[in-house]
Formats: C-alpha cells, structure tokens, sequence
C-alpha cells in the first residue's frame, strides 16, 4: 500500500516537462499535488531530449543581432503545420514562450548555453540549449522545486482508470503501484482521489506500434523510435473512453536526422540536426546528388528519405564540424560518425560514385560562395564554409518515429474537450498527449516550449477553475 494519504487536490499523471511543470504551479498556488510515474524514475521522454526550448525576443538573439517576435514564431509553425494547428492554441505557446523561458531560467535556475541555433522551417536561429545539451537539466531543476513544495512524485505506478462523481467530475484514479515495465503492476489496487481533478500529462505513443500504426501503417515494427520503449497509448486511450476528442491522431513525427546504425534516439542526431543541417549537406548514396533542402522542417525530410527508399547520406567536414560547435565525440566514439581522409575514400567506404560526390559538393561550394541554393533553396549561412577541409564527416541517416503532434483536444485553459466541444470536468491535459498545436509538423525545439507553456496554465487553471 502506499505510505501517503488517499486524498489529495490535484493528480498529475506523467512527470515530464509538462507533467512536473503543471504541478509546480498548482503546489505555489496552494494545492496538495502528487504527481503520479509509471516508470521507476522521473523524466520520460523529456529526459532524453536534447534540452533545446524556442523562444522569441530573448536577450540571447538580441546580443546576436537577431530580430524575432512571437508574431513571426506563430508564422512559422502555422507554415509548417500547414495551417492545421489550432490558431489560439498556437498564439499561446508563442506569446508566452520568451516568458516561460525566463521562468526556467530564473525562477528554476535552469543553465543555458551561450549561443542561439536555428533548426529547419524557423525564419531565424530561437532554439535555446541547456548547458549539458539535455532536457534533464530542466527536469532535476523542476524535480528540486517540487521537493522543495512537497510535493510527492510517485514512481512505479501503473493508472488503470479515472472514475468520475455523481456532479460527473472527474475526481478518482485506479492505480497499481510496483508497476515493471517488463512485468506489468504487481502491487494492490487502490484508489486515489483528487477533489480538483486530473491532469493528463503523460506523454506521445510514439513506442506503441499497434496504435501508432493504426493512425499511419506505415509506421511499423519496421521503423524504429527515438522514444523511450514506455511511450505508449494506455491513457490517451482512456482519455478517448471518457469521450475526449480526438485531434490528428495520424499525425506522427519522423525524426529525419536519426541513424539506423544504433538504437533509439542515439548520438547521431547531434551531427545531423546541429552540424550537418546548417553546415553541411545529404545525399542519395544511388545518385551521389542532394535531393531535399537539409534545412527544411522535418516533414520535409523526412518524406524526402522515405521517397528514395533507402538510407541518405549525411556529410560535412572539420570546418562544419568547428564551425557549428558542438561536440560530436559520443557519435564518434560510438561509430554512428565516421571520418575519411578525403572525399574518394568516403565515396569508396559507402560504394558512391566519387566523380558524382565530388561534383556535388563543388557544385555546392559554389552555390555556398554565392550565398544562394538554386537547387533546394536552403537558407545558407553566413558562418558555413565550402566543404574542402578533411578530416570529412559523415553518417547514415533514416527516420524513426519521433514526436506525436496528434492527440486529445485541449482549450486555452487546458481542459479536456469532449466531441461535442464541451469541456471535460475535472479533466485537464498539457504536452504530448494532447493534438492541435503542431498541425503537420512541429518544428524542432518547439516541444518543451509548448509543454511548459501548457503546463503551467494547465496547473494554474485547474486549481481556479470550479
């Protein structure tokens, strides 16, 4: 039996960004909190990302001659979203992201690196990185304020259902606690109340094949994720039970950037997303050629690898690689990331026509000096240099299964929205698990903006809200 009351204001199930973030701001505004994991530690996916938050008009981009707006943030994920996203939704997580990110940063005391980055289908570099390049700075931060609250963050539970009250409120969970991943719940069930309500925050399903392939059969056990193996469906699907609204469940990301060289997220995407992006090139290993602008939104390319039907090839140089400053060791040493001596070796190494490798990276160099892409219209860099300075870089690059932009609906307040767009009551949700404000693609870095945003006005409202 668990060693805490049964009683408690609010329940929070999931304990990521949005999760824990929900749960601080429901604990300062006086509410007896528990939040509730199914894993053995706090964090889920937020701890495997690479702590990367957008945000407009910080002192960050200012300091770098950066001109951005919430204004032109919204524009950019309504383009690539292909107008799909739920427009207030989105004005939200735009207006509020430059003070969500000082929030982390100030109130948190969350560490940043001292540089701003651009990812494909942003106008202008916004992405923020934390000092260790991983989403588990923000979690500790957010897990030491909590302790700080007392607020309990119980691992190890698996929620089998809500119950709702005679007034229809939700205000009851099912649990197990003792829950293995391998093993399923061993421990008694029990039932925890919550006067205020829920908060469903438990994350994408993007390692759930059955019902990710349901929504898009594509995505098989033939295609990896990036996700932890818990990113699964169980209580999206209960939210759906109760009559939650479903929003773009087919809408699932493929992360381009990955290697099907090793498993899971890996080190690779550090090289392609941060290095070979912005300062370096792809190419169809059949053609030697580039076929997609490296720097468009991952649906881009993403559906551009699937077309050529095989893995790409990813490639820069000790230039791209000094130029973009990050460090890429872990892949090195991992040997996701290989070096070559020159361009001949490379090409011999992956069986590529060197002739046509080399006249594609010429013709790039050139396009580069001019400052233009006429063949893909990628945004060139001031800082990118011609590709000529060995050692060269380079790794195979396949899709996984990344980020599910579909999910439950949600209004400005975060409540749960049923099909008859009428609010849930006592149901509130933020994150992953909810659709609609990423439409077609969400853009990179614009994940834990959003989960932070809406977790905290998911905390804060279901507190208020009677």
């Amino acid at each position: 039996m668990l060693e805490l009351h049964d009683k408690y204001d609010l329940i929070i199930i999931g304990s990521g960004f949005a999760g824990l973030a929900a749960a601080i701001e429901a604990a300062e505004a006086g509410a007896e909190v528990m939040v509730l994991e199914k894993m053995k530690a706090p964090g889920g996916n937020s701890v495997i990302s690479d702590g990367g938050i957008a945000a407009p008009g910080t002192d960050e981009q200012v300091k770098a001659g950066i001109a951005d707006s919430a204004q032109l943030m919204y524009e950019d994920m309504i383009r690539a979203g292909e107008g799909l996203n739920y427009p207030e939704l989105v004005k939200i997580v735009t207006e509020q992201a430059k003070e969500t990110y000082l929030w982390s940063k100030e109130y948190l005391g969350v560490s940043y690196l001292d540089r701003v980055d651009l990812f494909g289908g942003h106008s202008v570099p916004r992405c923020h990185t934390t000092a260790s390049v991983s989403g588990r700075d923000i979690v500790k931060k957010q897990l030491a304020r909590l302790k700080d609250l007392k607020v309990p963050v119980l691992t190890g539970i698996y929620v089998k259902n809500f119950i709702t009250g005679p007034d229809g409120r939700l205000d009851k969970v099912t649990i197990h606690s003792g829950y293995n991943y391998q093993k399923g719940a061993t421990g008694p069930e029990e039932v925890l109340s919550a006067a205020r309500g829920l908060i469903v925050a438990s994350g994408g399903f993007g390692s759930d094949i059955a019902f990710r392939k349901a929504q898009d059969p594509r995505l098989d056990q033939a295609i990896a994720s990036t996700n932890k193996l818990f990113a699964t469906a169980e209580i999206i699907k209960e939210c759906l039970a109760l009559g939650a609204n479903p929003v773009q469940l087919s809408r699932i990301q493929l992360f381009p950037f990955a290697s099907p060289d090793e498993k899971g997220f890996g080190a690779g995407p550090m090289f392609g997303d941060y290095v070979v992006l912005p300062y370096g090139l792809i190419i169809d290993p059949k053609t030697a050629a580039r076929f997609v602008n490296e720097l468009g939104n991952r649906k881009e390319v993403a559906e551009a690898l699937l077309n050529i039907g095989r893995p790409a090839l990813s490639l820069t140089d000790q230039k791209g690689v000094i130029n973009a400053g990050w460090d890429i060791n872990r892949a090195l040493k991992k040997g996701v990331v290989k070096t070559f001596s020159s361009l001949e070796h490379l090409a011999d190494y992956y069986e590529i026509n060197a002739q046509k490798l080399k006249q594609t990276v010429s013709r790039y160099n050139t396009m580069l000096g001019q400052r233009q892409d006429d063949d893909f219209q990628k945004p060139l860099l001031k800082e990118a240099a011609p590709i000529t300075s060995p050692p060269f870089y380079a790794m195979r690059m396949w899709p996984k299964v990344h980020y599910t932009m579909g999910g439950i609906q949600i209004d400005s307040s975060a409540r749960v929205i049923d099909a008859n767009q009428k609010p849930i009551p006592g149901l509130f949700a933020a994150g992953e698990v909810t659709g609609g404000i990423h439409g077609a693609c969400r853009l990179g870095s614009c994940a834990i903006t959003e989960s932070l945003v809406m977790g905290r006005i998911a905390g804060i409202k279901a507190v208020s809200t009677a």
